[in-house]
């Protein structure tokens, strides 16, 4: 049996194990998280090297794969400086290719449930094939980059202005601690509404599921929320507030929609791959998961929360 296993700076109470075929191998997936103790993640990153078949980061990104170009975060990468053996990825490779495929549900299997082509992006940075199929879907979009990420009261609304960003401040947000920037450990608890206008006024929300958690309105009556790493506490709360449906970008596995860092890591488990993943020169291993992809198949799951 391979084992992937993802550690994660995120809360231990969304921890995970369970066993799953792919490409005709059965692995091991296992999530754990340190409640935002990034000390304690990098030591288990050192401590189980060469002992895994593969390492997800989780609650974190390693950098933002945008258009190819990979943007490191360096408060993150020091999680895993001590790798030397075992293949690391965050997610970004499934991120890239898996959450563009939402784009043909856009205009087929969701149309009937989305009256207004309007979506909130709780960060189009951090999901940038997510942002791609809504911008390429004539959406009219809100990122909330710099309202979720750096509670700045700017609401961005065009691709141009969202590279403009990426090119200006990234440099300098890119050496945040990362817990300026994302909630870790007993913070992604918190349910703190902010700039619930933007909820109001989108038909859709996409992007992180715990920017969702924490700052959505009480209400989201007839919204379509699109996202990843949903525990079942996650779908009752989405049902709760009336939500519509909810989109996983990853499939639902044992009640639980996993991260897309711990599903990479799971793929690269399961082929075997011993090769570093190089997000910064990535072309060949974006060709390569993206046929795996196709080849397992992993698509988006449609759940109707309140028909």
């Amino acid at each position: 049996m391979k084992r992937a296993v993802s550690i994660s700076i995120g809360s231990a109470k969304r921890d995970k194990i369970i066993s799953i075929t792919l490409l005709g191998e059965e692995v091991l997936i296992e999530r754990i998280g340190t409640d935002g103790d990034m000390k304690k993640a990098a030591e288990m990153f050192a401590a189980m090297d060469g002992k895994v078949d593969a390492f997800g980061v989780g609650g974190a990104d390693l950098g933002f794969l945008i258009d190819r170009e990979f943007h490191r975060l360096h408060s993150v990468t020091k999680l895993v400086r001590k790798v030397k053996v075992t293949p690391v990825v965050d997610g970004n490779g499934l991120k890239s290719s898996l959450e563009y495929k939402v784009k043909p549900l856009l205009a087929n299997e969701l149309s009937h449930a989305i009256l207004q082509k309007r979506v909130l992006i709780m960060a189009g940075v951090d999901r940038w094939g997510l942002s791609r199929a809504f911008l390429e879907s004539d959406y009219e979009c809100v990122f909330g980059d710099l309202m979720f990420g750096l509670g700045l009261p700017f609401p961005i609304h065009t691709e141009k202005s969202l590279k403009r960003l990426i090119r200006i401040m990234l440099p300098v947000v890119s050496h945040f601690p990362f817990e300026w920037l994302y909630p870790v450990g007993k913070e992604q608890e918190k349910h703190t509404p902010k700039w619930t206008e933007y909820f109001e006024w989108a038909s859709v929300i996409a992007g992180d599921c715990h920017y969702i958690t924490r700052y959505m309105p009480d209400r989201l009556d007839g919204k379509v929320i699109i996202t990843n790493t949903t525990t079942r506490e996650d779908v009752a709360l989405f049902k709760k507030a009336g939500t519509r449906i909810l989109v996983t970008t990853t499939p639902v596995l044992d009640g639980r929609s996993f991260g897309t860092n711990m599903m990479e890591a799971a793929i690269i488990a399961a082929t075997g791959r011993k090769e570093p993943v190089d997000y910064s020169n990535a072309d060949d291993y974006l060709a390569w998961l993206k046929k795996l992809v196709a080849q397992i198949p992993l698509n988006p799951q449609i759940q109707v929360l309140n028909p």
